[in-house]
């Protein structure tokens, strides 16, 4: 039996629950701009991820370890100040909370108390599992991250498919049941076999996001860079580009330029 869509007006950790209880699937994108913010939020996106990929798309590092704190902080208040309906989870940095779990706690408050977000998210499974149950009993909000996690960029050596041995997917399997034991909301899964993120989806009762992790899971994330085509250089077989705003916003700011040149632009009709 189909279960009516529920209109909400405010996305809650307990909504994205109740999404998958009702087998509605979770929509979810990155922003890292108010401007970008509030055009995903006004679009209907649930979840607006302000990920350390912005050290990748905004900064223009070859990895996500270089971010900042004190960056993800700013780049989180600016999205929350846009946001009316999606729940806005926040990354913790590489470094931030690995190491010590005081110092998870700490950088998770932060984020909190001086960005206004919702949520945090953080890699791994076992290994930070202190550093969750840290977060989680302050009362702040955590979802995980599993699979390819690209905050060990060096260690695994490589951004290609992650758990396709027997030993590696049954890690998976019960990191991804640990972090729904100690309290996570939501886990993401990048990058493994969809077979296996849909045995995932099924063995625990919170939702699975996907990337790159098939159809089988309880909702999907991209990118917003790479999804609008304003990334031509990163194509990889689970991303679907939905416009191709690099060839569109190159076309119209040659235009814009040779406009200018010309002395077309400003006409008679654009000036005071």
């Amino acid at each position: 039996m189909s279960v009516a869509k529920k209109d909400y007006k405010r996305i809650t950790t307990k909504s994205l629950i109740e999404m998958k209880s009702n087998g509605e699937k979770i929509s979810m994108l990155t922003a890292y701009d108010f401007t970008m913010a509030k055009i995903v939020d006004t679009a209907g996106v649930d979840v607006i991820l302000v990920g350390d990929s912005a050290s990748n798309v905004m900064a223009g590092h070859e990895t996500t370890l270089p971010i900042t704190l004190d960056q993800m902080i700013y780049h989180a208040s600016s999205v929350v100040r846009a946001v009316e309906r999606a729940l806005v989870v926040v990354d913790l940095p590489f470094g931030s909370y690995q190491s010590d779990p005081k110092e998870a706690l700490r950088s998770a408050i932060r984020i909190m108390k001086e960005s206004g977000g919702h949520a945090v998210k953080l890699e791994g499974g076992k290994e930070i599992k202190e550093s969750i149950k840290k977060i989680l009993n302050a009362g702040i909000p955590v979802m995980g991250h599993l699979g390819l996690t690209p905050q060990s960029i060096y260690k695994f050596g490589t951004y290609s498919v992650r758990a396709k041995e027997d030993e590696e997917a049954e890690k998976l399997i019960a990191d991804a049941k640990l972090l729904e034991k100690v309290g996570c909301f939501a886990v993401v899964l990048e990058k493994i076999p969809a077979h296996l993120a849909e045995q995932v989806a099924k063995s625990i009762s919170i939702p699975v996001i996907g990337i790159g992790a098939g159809g089988g899971v309880d909702g999907q994330v991209l990118v917003i860079h790479d999804m609008l085509g304003m990334n031509n250089e990163f194509s990889p077989r689970f991303l679907r580009r939905y416009l191709n705003l690099y060839e569109e916003m190159t076309k119209a700011i040659g235009q814009y330029a040779a406009d200018v040149k010309s002395s077309d632009f400003p006409n008679s009709g654009e000036q005071y």
